[in-house]
């Protein structure tokens, strides 16, 4: 059975995308890694001013590392927010010492607690909630704590592939935002097609969590790379959207771009307002510059560089 369905279709052209594009662009955030950051001599002349740069924390990533780049980050005049992964944090020792040394050496004020991608915890903590219920981050004053979204579901947590214990946990987390003065917002996993993240979006407003949403787009990229994050991500369902959108084989070497998705979900808040997805978070799983020169191309004053 062929992975790939070639079927033409020509969609929003790149650099056309117009004001719904910009608006929906604007305050857009990026990840990186300590490795991929090396790769960019200075984030000022590919991002705009202001821009929140999120850090990976791959399990393996000296703690050195990940703060030597979060330093760095902000020294170039970027807000950071690192990745604190519960499974691979030992105790309570190494949570506050991580909190202490992103605060004491780089400035940071604010995490993305996650539960991390590894199987076996590799001491106390397996979940976001644990990271939140320790008090650590409000005793060092972190302003801005944001918590894990899976628009197409989680199977490490709901292994029947259904989405009941996914939305249990953000049930908790929104009681959690009410219940305390952390201001929370959902970073969700990058998904490529519209409709599922409207239908996603509107059913959690319905739960009454009305957490922020920064969605999660996946950064231009040659397309046997976005297949290969999308399996290793557990992004299945969004694999219709990679075989409906290769034109030809030709096209198998170039750049698979988020054009359509920005484009249909940039109209939609436009169309609505209320709409709880408030930002764009970029996965640049081509590349930084080739991502941040995307929303060059197409956001307008929204992506202009800071030293442009």
């Amino acid at each position: 059975m062929a992975l790939l369905n070639f079927k033409k279709d020509d969609g929003p052209t790149p650099g056309t995308l117009g004001p719904d594009v910009e608006a929906f662009l604007q305050g857009y955030s990026i990840e990186v890694m300590p490795r991929t950051a090396q790769k960019v001599d200075d984030f000022r002349a590919i991002l705009p001013a202001g821009t929140r740069v999120y850090i990976a924390h791959i399990e393996g990533t000296p703690i050195g590392d990940m703060v030597a780049t979060a330093k760095r980050l902000n020294d170039e005049g970027f807000p950071v927010m690192p990745h604190f992964p519960a499974r691979i944090i030992k105790d309570a020792a190494t949570l506050a010492d991580w909190i202490a040394r992103y605060q004491g050496e780089a400035d940071v004020d604010q995490a993305l607690l996650l539960a991390g991608g590894v199987d076996t915890p590799h001491g106390d903590y397996h979940s976001s909630m644990q990271l939140l219920e320790s008090g650590l981050f409000d005793k060092a004053g972190f302003k801005n704590l944001h918590v894990a979204g899976h628009p197409e579901g989680n199977k490490d947590i709901d292994p029947d592939g259904g989405m009941t214990n996914v939305e249990d946990a953000l049930r908790w987390k929104q009681d959690f935002s009410n219940r305390t003065d952390a201001q929370m917002a959902i970073a969700t996993q990058f998904a490529f097609e519209a409709a599922p993240i409207i239908t996603w979006a509107d059913s959690l407003k319905d739960a009454g969590i009305d957490l922020p949403i920064h969605i999660g787009i996946a950064g231009p990229a040659k397309l046997q790379t976005m297949i290969k994050f999308a399996i290793a991500c557990g992004v299945g369902p969004s694999l219709r959207v990679l075989q409906r959108r290769a034109k030809d084989v030709t096209k198998l070497l170039l750049p698979f771009e988020p054009t359509d998705v920005i484009s249909e979900l940039a109209a939609h808040k436009a169309a609505n307002p209320d709409f709880n997805i408030s930002q764009v978070h970029f996965f640049p799983l081509g590349g930084i510059k080739t991502n941040a020169n995307w929303a060059i191309e197409n956001g307008g004053a929204a992506a202009v560089p800071a030293n442009a």
